[in-house]
């Protein structure tokens, strides 16, 4: 049974230059998008009770919300379902944010980046650090507990004092939940093809995150993944299911899903999309070897880390004896081991990569 869901809304008024998710400045070609959405749902969805659903994009707060609660009528959902959908700072009104909970929204996430004005505008974002701070509050006026916003750390031009800053102000916003992305300069982005020269080197950007971690920590936000941080309680319960390595619907252009025992995606090309919405792209059934590599990458990301005891019963192994090697090299510095559980201290985690790759 699959409780959880993505989708994905690929509509962007621009593309921001470190972006490389699919997005398209076509706005007129939203209605038809919806429509061949909606189709694709129909053929797929199996009706089960959502716990969770992620609008995501692209930029869906571009949408109007009739049309997104157009899409959230075809679900059905658990009590207390967690429904959550990406919003930028400057489309952000108090009559949008109360239509979003009257149609069922409780949860807002909201791309924020920095606070640093001229930042925002080398990046490519069309909202301000003051817009984004109105954002915040408005949705908070108009009944919005749960608000999530996210930060990237290694812009160009950044420095550790600049970001540092951005997280001081962070904390004192009625949010429950930070995420901070390093940067990465993506195949499908502006700036893979112009690498600015100001960009923080390795070493900033290690000081960048560990110093937001020690400060989030300290001001009562607990890190409980490698990105991401909340006030107890208020952990992305979507994420916390990809993290988890359980199955999940991917509806819309490019989306991802994990369902019967198969991994998907949708074809990319929003023209393709629009005129066979049902077909997909890619399918490939997980193999044991597989899943078992992904119970590992997936549920190191979180700071419990992995139960051993739970993935040698899941898969039949021995996973101290198969993975010794890795264990021993890497223990006590960049890995918590306790013979019950595996996980990764914090400077683990910026070595995540690398000692993950090892395992598969």
């Amino acid at each position: 049974m699959t409780e959880n869901c993505y989708i994905h809304i690929p509509f962007c008024k621009s593309k921001c230059k470190y972006c490389s998710f699919t997005s398209y400045p076509h706005l007129d070609k939203i209605t038809p998008y919806i429509y061949s959405l909606l189709k694709e749902i129909s053929v797929s969805y199996k009706g089960e009770r959502l716990q969770t659903l992620y609008i995501g994009g692209g930029t869906p707060s571009l949408i109007s919300p009739d049309l997104i609660n157009i899409i959230i009528k075809n679900f059905s959902f658990a009590e207390h379902a967690e429904i959550t959908i990406e919003v930028n700072p400057d489309d952000v009104t108090a009559v949008f944010a109360e239509q979003y909970l009257l149609y069922g929204i409780n949860r807002i996430s909201m791309g924020v980046q920095c606070f640093n004005d001229e930042i925002l505008k080398e990046i490519g974002r069309r909202h301000t650090a003051e817009s984004a701070v109105n954002a915040v509050r408005t949705l908070q006026y108009s009944g919005f507990d749960n608000i999530s916003i996210d930060f990237i750390y290694g812009l160009p031009g950044q420095s550790l004092k600049n970001f540092i800053d951005d997280i001081k102000l962070a904390v004192q916003l009625p949010v429950k939940h930070i995420s901070l992305y390093g940067l990465k300069i993506e195949s499908q982005s502006y700036y893979y093809k112009k690498v600015p020269s100001n960009i923080p080197d390795d070493d900033v950007q290690a000081d960048m995150y560990l110093a937001a971690c020690d400060f989030l920590e300290k001001n009562g936000f607990k890190q409980y993944e490698i990105s991401n941080f909340s006030k107890p309680g208020w952990q992305s319960r979507h994420n916390l299911n990809y993290w988890a390595n359980n199955t999940y619907y991917g509806f819309g252009a490019s989306a991802h899903g994990y369902v019967d025992g198969f991994r998907y995606y949708n074809v990319s090309n929003l023209e393709e999309y629009i005129q066979t919405p049902a077909n997909g792209e890619y399918a490939h059934y997980v193999t044991e070897k597989e899943k078992l590599e992904e119970e590992i990458f997936l549920g190191l990301r979180k700071v419990e880390g992995i139960n051993i005891k739970n993935i040698n019963d899941k898969f039949n192994i021995n996973f101290l004896q198969e993975y010794s090697h890795i264990i021993n090299k890497y223990a006590s510095e960049y890995i918590n081991f306790n013979n019950k559980t595996l996980s990764f201290t914090r400077k683990g985690f910026l070595l995540s990569n690398v000692i993950l790759s090892e395992f598969l």
